[in-house]
């Protein structure tokens, strides 16, 4: 199957894990950053290895990132590239992830960060046949507050190109607790929900994500593999999981493409969706995931178009965008 032709949407797509090294060298040039003259440098340090000790490990290579990601200008640069490199593999829709928090070193306002963000989409959007929208990302490490003033100043953006609240970062057990008050007003201003959870070895953080927090979709979601509570109730309540075999791999998660339970979760009528996760950070592509699962698992036709139909259904759009995104498989 050529894969590149075939229409794509990622769920699951980290901005700060998703620039163009190119981009990130221009930047530093052009704000005399002493830290390297030399492009392959900055592909090293922005690509975790395959090889990574734990998802701690992995989540550094987002460090030079962030530090080129404090102005307006940079933010809606990379917002219009990203769009464009998703555009080009003819990926037809895209949400996009990112943490307000991590952009305020040079004096950003939460809303200008976003404004920057939604500016890049947007130029995007009307040059190339591909939609996006934006999920706000609160950093798991930091206080019920912080979570709590994203979702108070991002309100206003709700139906302008973004769409939910989400918590990333490193996982630890019953992080959920410290969280609910934020993700129920977040419920309550009307934000969609999305929780990375299960990524590491606890299942029982899924349970966590849509009991306490509300979770509509749970990003990953691996270890339901481990907690059978967990995984009856991502399968009865139709949960779809975020899944993203090549960052899985990289973290730990799984040892290889062979042994992930993206298929096994297929089969047993669990709600897949597949993704990129950092497209740089584990030098990937939407399409390039597609190939894996193909050549892992003999993946056939009508099963990718299964599981783009599930994206389709998973989305945090209206009916009439998702009827145009199931039109492109006609």
């Amino acid at each position: 199957m050529n894969y590149k032709k075939m229409p794509k949407i990622d769920l699951h797509c980290h901005l700060d894990g998703s620039l163009r090294a190119e981009t990130v060298f221009d930047i530093i040039k052009k704000n005399r950053l002493e830290l390297t003259e030399n492009l392959e440098d900055i592909k090293k340090w922005l690509t975790a290895p395959m090889n990574c000790s734990s998802l701690d490990e992995y989540l550094r290579s987002f460090d030079l990132p962030i530090a080129v990601m404090q102005t307006k200008e940079n933010l809606e640069r990379v917002s219009f590239e990203l769009m464009e490199d998703a555009a080009m593999e003819n990926i037809k829709y895209i949400e996009i992830r990112f943490a307000p928090q991590q952009h305020t070193k040079e004096g950003l306002t939460t809303k200008e960060i976003i404004q920057s963000v939604l500016s890049g989409m947007e130029r995007a959007e009307k040059i190339y046949d591909i939609k996006g929208n934006y999920i706000l990302s609160c950093m798991r490490h930091l206080s019920a507050k912080s979570a709590m003033k994203i979702v108070e100043e991002g309100r206003t953006f709700i139906g302008q190109g973004v769409v939910a609240v989400d918590l990333c970062g490193g996982e630890v057990i019953g992080f959920c607790h410290k969280f609910i008050e934020p993700m129920k007003k977040a419920k309550e201003y009307g934000y969609r929900i999305t929780i990375h959870a299960g990524e590491t070895g606890i299942g029982e953080n899924v349970t966590d994500a849509i009991k306490l927090l509300g979770a509509e979709r749970i990003g990953h979601g691996v270890f339901i593999t481990n907690n059978r509570e967990a995984y009856n109730l991502v399968k009865e309540r139709k949960i779809p999981l975020e899944i993203c075999p090549t960052s899985n791999i990289q973290t730990k998660a799984v040892k290889n493409y062979k042994e992930h339970p993206i298929y096994d979760f297929y089969n047993d009528e669990i709600m897949i969706t597949l993704n990129t996760d950092n497209r740089t950070v584990s030098d990937t592509t939407m399409t390039e995931e597609c190939i894996q699962i193909e050549k892992t698992f003999d993946l056939k036709k009508r099963e990718y178009i299964n599981i783009y139909l599930n994206s389709v259904e998973a989305a945090f759009i209206s009916e009439g965008e998702k009827e145009k995104l199931k039109g492109y498989l006609k």
